[in-house]
């Protein structure tokens, strides 16, 4: 069984991991803020969190640059840049890899349109939205006219 204090120190390193966007970072760098030599680190981390730190680091990579690309206006580069990888190849390869397209192509894929392509035809938009934006010139009520 993992001390209480060890797995809180594995659950700083994995968070320094998931969230260090500057400078690259070493694996041993961060077992050494745990209190850990790498190799007892890595194999602590694996077993706790199923995963290797530096397949967790790629991961969180490659989800943080999904969100970007579905939420932002960035650029390709920009993304890759911002998600701590230097080389737009890389990124590129292993973003393809673990997601199954290119970046450019899930952006296209998964971003909502900010903007319908088309309007709606007035017989799919329902008659009190059309009656609040003024819309609809035909009542859906049959009301006498003179009444008004």
């Amino acid at each position: 069984m993992i001390r209480p204090e060890l797995l809180s120190r594995l659950c700083n390193a994995r968070d320094l991991l998931r969230d260090w966007q500057d400078e690259p970072i070493s694996i041993s760098e961060v077992a050494r803020t745990s209190g850990l030599t790498r190799f007892h680190f890595v194999r602590l981390f694996k077993a706790i969190f199923g995963e290797t730190p530096h397949q967790y680091r790629s991961r969180a990579q490659v989800e943080r640059a999904k969100q970007l690309l579905i939420l932002t206006d960035l650029s390709i580069t920009e993304v890759c840049m911002s998600v701590g990888f230097s080389s737009l190849g890389s990124f590129s390869a292993l973003f393809s890899r673990r997601v199954g397209m290119p970046p450019s192509e899930f952006r296209r894929s998964y971003r909502p349109s900010l903007a319908p392509e088309r309007e709606l035809p007035a017989s799919l938009i329902p008659g009190c939205l059309s009656l609040m934006a003024g819309i609809s010139e035909k009542s859906n009520f049959r009301e006498d006219k003179s009444e008004t």
